[in-house]
């Protein structure tokens, strides 16, 4: 911080003056660290998801992330396990970790409905009362054909 007294009159005015250079080089840093480090905090798996023109819901609580890709593979979050492992296995996630309200489940578009249907009944048995499905916001293209 620097600091200067001006001796100009009868009244000695006290100047403080705050050197923001280190301020905003750490901003700097911390940007660069950030814009490093956001594509690397994607959790799950790269699946095709399908789009709605719903707006997403706002929320706060932690959720596991249970991804279905188009070869019929199922991740928790990273984690690949199979169908008749699912249930025992969130059984036991929510049982470790206490705070876990409920599971989003990430399917690709080109699974047939079935399959996803099949998967979220064994969510169910699992325990976990609460089911949020992931989906993409329409592209909003001129001349996107839709299948």
């Amino acid at each position: 911080m620097a600091m200067t007294i001006k001796s100009g009159g009868s009244r000695k005015d006290m100047v403080s003056e705050i050197n923001v250079t280190p301020f905003v080089d750490v901003m700097l840093v911390l940007l660069i660290i950030f814009m490093v480090a956001a594509p690397m905090m994607m959790q799950g798996l790269d699946v095709k998801l399908p789009e709605t023109s719903a707006k997403p819901i706002p929320t706060e609580e932690k959720r596991l992330v249970v991804s279905v890709a188009e070869d019929h593979r199922i991740f928790i979050d990273d984690e690949e396990v199979d169908l008749d492992v699912l249930p025992s296995r969130l059984s036991a996630i929510q049982r470790d970790c206490g705070d876990v309200r409920g599971v989003i489940l990430r399917a690709d578009k080109r699974i047939e409905y079935g399959f996803v249907v099949q998967v979220m009944g064994t969510i169910r048995k699992a325990g976990v009362e609460q089911i949020g499905m992931v989906t993409e916001p329409i592209s909003e293209t001129v001349g996107n054909a839709r299948p």
